[in-house]
């Protein structure tokens, strides 16, 4: 959706390492916000993303209006069903419908062989794979690691929302995540108890509001309450740090 950072470029230059033409796509979605979200001032700079793209060698920038992805009398949305009802969906209804709609359009228009998609919204990524596996879409979806800040904060355009000591105070999601491996290294498999840990350290925060706290089976996020050895399973948190929501993860394998 624009205004670019560091996570972006990643999956450019995976992008560059895989592909012959590299595409990227700038818009801002209005179907995957809520009604009280932050649409309008989302952060925007079409300028210096442009200048951003043709620095790191990006082919062709496609930037179509919200006319030209949703032309008047427009009516067919695309759900995902199952793995958008937790999470994510419980706290922004009709979220993922807007993703995947809009997803799909943008997969046709530009008709790639291979898109690129970063693991910070995992739960996003789990429902594009599902829709591109369930509508037989000819593209291959490459999941890309996070790309954080030197303290840990990963990196996210609403991340300019933070003032000074909110984001001094953002680095709680970092830090619970640390929490987390530790406590998986060193053998614990209560869930419960993981997420006790964690939440404690929030409760230390004054900014900070916990949305959730989840612990999924990273291939299909069914949430879970004790963790088996040899799988591999997403620690997932969305906080509100003042009015800024962030999410985060974790990719873990017992």
């Amino acid at each position: 959706m624009g205004y670019l950072h560091e996570g972006h470029l990643s999956l450019i230059k995976q992008s560059k390492r895989n592909c012959d033409i590299t595409i990227v796509s700038i818009f801002v979605n209005p179907t995957q916000f809520g009604p009280s979200e932050d649409f309008n001032n989302y952060p925007r700079n079409i300028e210096t993303d442009s200048k951003l793209l043709e620095s790191n060698g990006v082919d062709y920038l496609f930037v179509p209006s919200a006319e030209e992805i949703y032309p008047k009398n427009f009516q067919t949305y695309l759900n995902v069903e199952i793995v958008t009802k937790i999470l994510e969906g419980e706290f922004r209804p009709n979220h993922f419908r807007g993703v995947t709609t809009v997803v799909l359009i943008l997969f046709n228009c530009v008709q790639p062989d291979f898109a690129f998609f970063g693991q910070k919204d995992a739960q996003q990524l789990s429902v594009i794979k599902q829709m591109v596996k369930d509508l037989k879409l000819d593209l291959k979806i490459i999941s890309c690691p996070i790309i954080r800040e030197n303290d840990g904060l990963a990196m996210s355009s609403r991340n300019v929302y933070l003032s000074d000591s909110e984001r001094k105070e953002a680095l709680v999601l970092y830090k619970s995540l640390q929490t987390v491996k530790k406590l998986i290294s060193s053998g614990e498999k209560k869930v419960n108890f993981i997420l006790s840990e964690m939440n404690e350290l929030y409760s230390k925060v004054p900014s900070a509001n916990v949305d959730y706290i989840k612990i999924v089976k990273a291939d299909n996020f069914e949430i879970v309450d004790e963790l088996i050895e040899g799988k591999e399973y997403f620690v997932l948190i969305a906080c509100k740090i003042g009015v800024t929501r962030l999410i985060d993860n974790i990719l873990v394998t017992v």
